[in-house]
């Protein structure tokens, strides 16, 4: 968008992705985290405009090839190799005894469908999300649906359990996160008729991948009170990423 408007690049949050200036990036997500959206606000802004009037399957299309071909800045691996070993191992598991997963992620929706079902094995209709509002249009050929310059829903905190129910239809029974806005979500859980298990991870291996507890401190602190199971990546994962070598 810079490229063809220069002005943007004094303009937050185009400045921020011209000067790759990630702990910006970083601190409006943990600042939402803690409860502060001061700067969601203008993070959004940049990220809606960006492919507002673009059909889903071409929106679709581009998150695919990004996330395929880019690399992660901090981890220098490929972002197609970034889902954790672990995660995955527990989710094939769970298959083979019956269970039906999904994706619950106050990521966008519509970006992480393209890579899903081959990160993950979890199909694009299992996947529930931030999302952007939608608008049809009939055409020639019969019509299209377009993304709008508008947010349809930000699927974190209390409006996860809302979207799981308005999606599946069931409480889960099982549910795994990783930050303040999986609370909601794992109470839901734990609140089932049937015995449930809540897993909360901790990002604490500076060596294999992250060590930090920014927007998660609240997690952290409900998962102790409650009981919930906290997976340490330093200490219970003999393996972090699914592309390495045990």
């Amino acid at each position: 968008m810079v490229a063809e408007n220069p002005d943007l690049a004094e303009e937050q949050p185009w400045k921020t992705a011209v000067a790759k200036d990630y702990a910006w990036l970083g601190n409006a997500v943990t600042k939402h985290y803690r409860g502060d959206d001061s700067d969601m606000p203008i993070l959004m802004k940049g990220i809606l405009a960006a492919f507002a009037g673009m059909t889903v399957e071409a929106f679709a299309a581009r998150a695919g090839e990004f996330l395929r071909t880019q690399s992660h800045p901090m981890l220098k691996r490929p972002y197609i190799q970034c889902g954790y070993a672990p995660m995955i191992e527990l989710l094939r598991y769970l298959e083979a005894h019956g269970f039906t997963n999904f994706i619950a992620s106050g990521g966008g929706r519509d970006f992480m469908r393209p890579i899903t079902a081959e990160m993950y094995g979890i199909p694009p209709e299992r996947v529930i999300g931030s999302s952007v509002s939608l608008a049809f249009r009939a055409s020639d050929h019969g019509g299209d649906v377009l993304t709008q310059p508008h947010l349809d829903v930000l699927d974190d905190g209390p409006v996860k359990p809302l979207r799981i129910w308005s999606r599946i239809g069931q409480r889960p029974i099982l549910a795994a996160g990783n930050s303040n806005g999986d609370i909601p979500m794992l109470q839901y859980t734990e609140g089932n008729a049937y015995p449930s298990l809540c897993l909360l991870v901790n990002h604490d291996d500076a060596d294999r991948e992250f060590d930090y507890a920014a927007g998660a401190e609240d997690a952290l602190k409900t998962a102790s009170d409650r009981g919930w199971v906290v997976v340490s990546m330093k200490q219970d994962w003999r393996t972090v990423f699914a592309a390495e070598t045990q």
